[in-house]
């Protein structure tokens, strides 16, 4: 934990110790997101148990979903201020606590603070700071380094979820929640793996990138009027790119994305059992859409860092996000479990695309200088959706009997997303050609003029 010496400076290694980076990031996402993911397989246990209806029980889910997002700056700010192993390891500490005690719930007000705030709360603190280390040590192969750390929500939830199926036929919900506890504590040994590095970009301005705050500062005492600050604070600067016109429609776009995409883990296992899917036949349609997750991130990453496809980036993204929501649009008609199969595929492969893409995204957007304080605003830009989208949801099924609407909601909001991003592209894109073909016109200045007298005055004077 005490300060390491860094290296001289030197470009982004896209290797090396920054494998152990994605190690890292990877057991991070396993931990928080696919555990995450998981909750929805305690919805049943949850209702039974107390007695509660859908939007009741739904606010667990939706509360650790909200928690790590609303507090993803806080992350950040931890990161920045101390380190990033700090942050994530005092994450680790949090969220296994919170699962432990949630353990020992007597009602669904209890769950609501211990599963929902404090868990989230520890996955905010590892989250964040985990994701913005990959976009440190990696600049070539940035979107397959994100795409395998990504990857670990898949993976996690795949294995997971008939996990921890079995963990609570085994030893109810009580004991699988107090085994999941003891599992995330592993994130404090995914705090040890975040090693710091010195980065030189370019030779005119070397910039010390300190990955335990993940921010690039001067690597010399003075290099064009900046000067070297001894520790990371947070100050405006950190957020200049708020005034971004690119960021700002990335941003709301990112609203209209966290409203759709949760609806579909918290709600397609009841669902399934709704239709007369068995309870081993929905965990498994969870596994499905967590493995196809990871063929999307990985194939995804890999995709977009070719040479041909890298600066179609953001096109890449508003592809998957749409293709997505329309997936949703189609689940009302799947009423069996052969059905049920095609639609994790599809909506597992494109949720891992568009989330190893936002990162990548971000990052091309505001560059990495002002990565992880860009990540902390898009995360808890997911916050209020998370919160509120699932007890809609729940209230929409309350309502109408059906799951029809919720997943109608899902299927348009991510749709919005994927067409809000898609037109402004198109405006900018419209924009600049309108610019270019203006600049390009022949400009008559006033030495234009004076050629053109000399040339008709020499031409009088030779005709005379």
């Amino acid at each position: 934990m005490s300060p390491e010496k860094k290296t001289p400076g030197v470009l982004p290694p896209d290797g090396g110790w920054g494998w152990m980076i994605v190690a890292g990031c990877f057991v991070v996402t396993v931990c928080t997101r696919a555990v995450t993911r998981c909750i929805s397989i305690f919805f049943t246990e949850f209702q039974l148990y107390f007695a509660r209806d859908y939007s009741g029980t739904a606010w667990i889910h939706s509360l650790v979903d909200c928690t790590t997002m609303l507090c993803a700056p806080l992350g950040s700010f931890i990161g920045n201020r101390l380190s990033c192993r700090v942050a994530v390891m005092l994450g680790g500490f949090l969220s296994s606590v919170g699962l432990v005690l949630s353990s020992f719930a007597t009602s669904l007000e209890y769950l609501y603070l211990t599963l929902g705030v404090l868990t989230g709360v520890g996955f905010a603190l590892c989250y964040t700071p985990a994701i913005a280390m990959v976009g440190v040590y990696f600049s070539e192969r940035k979107a397959l380094a994100y795409g395998i750390a990504m990857s670990g929500s898949g993976i996690g939830t795949f294995i997971l979820a008939p996990v921890v199926q079995i963990l609570i036929e085994h030893y109810s919900w009580r004991g699988a929640l107090l085994i999941l506890g003891g599992f995330v504590s592993n994130l404090c040994v995914c705090g040890a793996l975040l090693r710091p590095i010195t980065l030189r970009v370019g030779e005119a301005c070397p910039l010390t990138v300190d990955p335990e705050c993940g921010k690039q500062l001067p690597a010399e005492g003075d290099c064009r009027g900046t000067t070297l600050r001894s520790s990371c604070l947070q100050s405006m600067q950190d957020y200049r790119f708020l005034l971004m016109p690119k960021f700002l429609m990335l941003a709301v776009s990112f609203v209209f994305l966290a409203s759709g995409c949760s609806l579909p883990f918290v709600y397609l296992v009841p669902y399934a059992l709704d239709v007369g899917v068995s309870h081993h036949q929905a965990a498994f349609l969870m596994s499905i859409l967590g493995v196809i997750d990871i063929v999307g991130n990985i194939t995804f990453g890999w995709l977009t860092d070719q040479r041909w496809l890298k600066k179609h980036r953001s096109l890449c993204y508003i592809f998957a996000v749409g293709l997505e929501g329309l997936c949703c649009l189609f689940i009302p008609l799947l009423r069996t479990f052969s059905l049920l199969i095609p639609f994790s595929v599809l909506y597992g492969y494109f949720d891992g695309a568009y989330v190893a893409l936002i990162p990548v995204v971000t990052s091309d957007v505001v560059g990495t200088m002002y990565l992880s304080s860009a990540l902390g605003v898009v995360y808890f830009l997911h916050a209020v959706p998370y919160l509120v989208s699932p007890p809609i949801g729940g209230w929409l099924v309350d309502t109408t009997g059906t799951y029809t609407a919720t997943f109608f909601l899902s299927g348009f909001a991510l749709i919005s997303s994927s067409l809000l991003l898609f037109t402004a592209k198109a405006i900018g894109h419209f924009i600049r050609r309108h610019t270019d073909h203006r600049n390009k016109q022949p400009i008559v200045g006033q030495a234009d003029i004076y050629i053109s007298k000399k040339h008709m005055l020499g031409m009088n004077n030779a005709m005379s």
